[in-house]
């Protein structure tokens, strides 16, 4: 199997790919319970994206880390609705699918930051706040904010940069009654997930949440994935120090070796980036998988 091609699955018909994860809808002569119903077959794959490429080489059990650690989370936020609708999937994509409905998706990435790293830094950096957000002097790399705050980011084309916007921007674009909701939601979502994982000895630093209005009823729901390695930076609490950079449980190993001189590959190219060797395509899938094991406290 070809991870980087979206693959045949039977009874569905490909519509999508994105960086990870392949779209499927019901095909319309399908004999199953599905033909004919408004949902879509979401498939996390085994492929990985760093500086906006995605690499040739895969990750092993990505895409089922990436699936299963979402299901999890939507179980622990009882009271918050979510799109998944099923997770008995085609035996092909079994363990790293799900069954939801379709969303009406709003094109704002809903960013919670309760540390300052990353994008957030750099802005802190430039102008004392972060999309707006005015914060105290003094802070650092991975000092923790007074509480946590509230960042959109308006979603960009496959391949290109998501942009940091002010939350008035975000409600020029979708009316304030809507981003206001979508505020709200974010930031108590965020707050659940990073108390919950603060009891398993780890810091929820920032993540993102994708939002869509429920067809029927009207309603904003959760959907895409939630609370994994690849929307979210967790850090090991027990090492955890502001003013340095922290290991996160993610695809830094990744990001390592590309920038680091054994790649031969230079980022400001036009080139794609090379293979991965296969200690980083290991150690990237240990991270993944003792995120899901730290946090969940069951074996992957």
């Amino acid at each position: 199997m070809n991870e980087n091609q979206a693959i045949d699955v039977a009874g569905w018909t490909h519509v999508y790919s994105g960086k990870v994860r392949d779209l499927y809808e019901p095909s319309r002569d399908a004999a199953s319970e599905w033909a004919g119903r408004d949902v879509v077959l979401v498939v996390a794959s085994d492929r990985i994206s760093a500086y906006d490429h995605v690499l040739a080489s895969t990750i092993p059990d990505k895409g089922a880390v990436l699936t299963q650690l979402s299901l999890w989370w939507f179980d622990q936020l009882d009271g918050v609705a979510n799109h998944v609708v099923s997770t008995d999937v085609p035996d092909v994509v079994a363990g790293r699918a799900m069954i939801c409905r379709k969303l009406d998706m709003f094109k704002v990435e809903c960013v919670a930051r309760g540390y300052l790293t990353g994008s957030g830094l750099a802005d802190y950096r430039a102008s004392g706040t972060v999309c707006g957000v005015p914060l105290p002097d003094g802070l650092e790399e991975a000092s923790v904010l007074p509480e946590p705050i509230f960042t959109p980011a308006a979603k960009a084309d496959l391949g290109e940069h998501d942009e940091n916007i002010d939350f008035a921007t975000m409600s020029e674009r979708l009316g304030a009654a809507d981003a206001a909701a979508l505020r709200n939601k974010t930031l108590s979502v965020y707050g659940r997930a990073a108390a919950l994982a603060s009891e398993r000895g780890i810091i929820l630093a920032d993540t993102k949440f994708e939002f869509g209005r429920d067809r029927d009823s009207g309603d904003i729901v959760l959907g895409d994935e939630v609370l994994t390695p690849d929307s979210s930076r967790f850090w090991d609490a027990d090492g955890w120090a502001p003013g340095r950079v922290q290991p996160s449980f993610d695809k830094q190993f990744v990001r390592d070796w590309l920038t680091g001189p054994d790649s031969g590959w230079d980022r400001n190219s036009d080139e794609p980036p090379p293979a991965l060797p296969d200690d980083v395509i290991a150690k990237t899938r240990e991270r993944y998988v003792e995120a899901y094991e730290l946090l969940t406290g069951t074996s992957f």
